[in-house]
């Protein structure tokens, strides 16, 4: 990462001016880290590795590399993003469409829980940019609809998750369908040991733009942990939590849909105004739950991993782990979600006896000190 070009201004980039003139309008001022560093090679063509923390903005540092790279000119679909879920696939969707506004460009959103009718008449029209999920796009594409002749690059966000055992082979499809000088991004806030090794087997001499573990400690997020004696007096521990704070919005993350479901039903009868998201949930409903909270009309998501990742939404200042997740890489999607772009963020996590250890790797593995809760937690918000 030393070794590449640093840009303090979008201005400086090169950018087409309708480029710039929308990521003003969308509210960015100045570029953060990975966003000097990550979209002018996204522009070069060369092939990228792109790794920081949640929240530093690794969405608009691709969709703006892309939207540079499009030829107005060409109907066809040159640019390929792809993320694991719905939700996720949706945001990429909102914030590119955003950035490029004031572009002469054609977007659509391929996702599962659509009518398939409806890409076919879409990408029959013509679409320049596709952003959808891995199991609707390769539909697509073997159904010849979404055509990749004019593809020039292939964008992988939450990579660690989508070259995890569960994508994997679907990756590996769609990669047979895309032509074989295409440009690939990979994007993720963490990336494994086996997902650069993947890497090797279909990427030409990558920039590395990377950010080591001990340097993902979520600066300006504050993380502490309340040990409470029996899982079952967690509801208590929260109800006074809320009776004690003054909170915008808050996600709380079960590691089970049951438990979700069970937190959202507790809540619920207490008068709480609650959105809930987990994989029982139909599209719509998922859809519905997350215009809510993005709204503010539901001040607290409670959720499962399902959207750990990426998820953006601004007015989040506390995350609270109801369970605390078993997977480290996990933890740190998690706690993303608040504090996001450098505001003030709380992370509180809810820890029984057989918790303990896993609260140690998870220090262990980030370098971070995790807290037990003062009484003056008040002060952090």
């Amino acid at each position: 990462m030393d070794d590449l070009k640093i840009y303090e201004t979008f201005d400086d980039m090169g950018l087409d001016d309708n480029i710039l003139r929308g990521i003003y309008a969308h509210g960015y001022e100045k570029p953060s880290q990975i966003q000097q560093r990550g979209i002018v090679p996204v522009m070069s063509g060369s092939d990228i590795i792109g790794q920081a923390q949640s929240g530093t903005g690794k969405t608009a540092t691709f969709s703006i590399g892309v939207l540079q790279k499009i030829d107005i000119t060409n109907k066809e679909t040159q640019a390929l993003i792809l993320a694991p879920t719905r939700e996720l696939a949706d945001q990429i969707f909102n914030v590119i469409s955003s950035l490029g506004v004031y572009l002469n460009l054609s977007f659509h959103l391929l996702i599962g829980g659509t009518r398939i009718r409806d890409d076919c008449i879409a990408l029959e029209n013509g679409v320049q940019v596709v952003v959808g999920t891995p199991g609707r796009v390769y539909d697509m594409l073997e159904r010849h609809k979404l055509k990749s002749r004019s593809m020039n690059i292939l964008v992988l966000d939450e990579a660690d998750e989508m070259l995890s055992s569960g994508f994997k082979k679907q990756i590996y499809d769609i990669f047979q369908f895309i032509p074989k000088d295409t440009q690939i991004a990979l994007f993720s806030a963490t990336l494994n040991e086996d997902t650069m090794e993947v890497t090797n087997k279909f990427m030409e001499e990558p920039i590395r733009i990377l950010v080591k573990n001990e340097e993902l400690t979520l600066e300006g997020i504050k993380q502490f942990y309340i040990l409470i004696e029996r899982d079952i007096w967690k509801l208590d521990t929260l109800l006074d939590l809320y009776e004690n704070l003054t909170i915008n919005q808050s996600i709380i993350y079960c590691n089970t849909k049951r438990k979700a479901i069970w937190l959202t039903d507790e809540l619920n009868h207490r008068n709480f105004t609650v959105a809930s998201i987990h994989s029982d949930l139909s599209s719509e409903e998922r859809k519905k739950s997350m215009e809510n909270f993005r709204s503010g009309s539901s001040r607290v998501l409670i959720a499962t991993n399902i959207v750990a990742r990426g998820i953006d939404v601004q007015q989040v200042s506390i995350v609270i782990n109801y369970d605390i997740p078993k997977d480290v890489d996990i933890y740190l999607h998690r706690i993303g979600r608040s504090g996001r772009f450098g505001r003030k963020g709380l992370a509180i996590n809810f820890i029984i006896n057989e918790d303990v250890n896993d609260l140690k790797t998870i220090e262990n593995y980030y370098n971070t000190e995790i807290d037990e809760m003062p009484s003056n937690f008040e002060n952090y918000i």
